[in-house]
């Protein structure tokens, strides 16, 4: 008899294959580096790597001390991806490939990337 999964574990599980599915196409370079996004349910994380050297170029998250951000989730998720977009135009990048990481393209995932395209990079 095969045991019932709980309705948590099929949606980890549903963006972890969403996930294997397009991460072999996203790789990022040290000119174009990827953009990972993930998202707790309260916080968001943004950071972009560069996967031939293995190191993470920049990062921003809701957590950060010295950055206040305010508003509901989304609008925190716009000045996550805006932080992060000043901080990667400081490190001369200039271009970025999106790695959703397996979630939808709509809403707060959505507003990170929208907030990085207004700091002036390329997506």
């Amino acid at each position: 008899m095969r045991k019932k999964l709980s309705k948590c574990y099929r949606k980890f599980a549903s963006r972890v294959r969403r996930k294997k599915s397009y991460i072999q196409k996203v790789q990022g370079t040290s000119d174009r580096p990827r953009l990972v996004i993930y998202r707790s349910l309260t916080n968001i994380y943004a950071q972009m790597v560069d996967d031939e050297n293995g190191k993470t170029l920049v990062s921003s998250s809701t957590l950060e001390k010295d950055a206040k951000f305010t508003g509901n989730k989304c609008e925190k998720s716009f000045q996550v991806g805006k932080a992060l977009g000043e901080k990667a135009k400081a490190a001369k990048i200039k271009a970025a490939c999106v790695d959703r990481n397996g979630y939808k393209y709509h809403g707060r995932v959505k507003a990170v990337v929208e907030g990085v395209r207004d700091a002036g990079l390329m997506l």
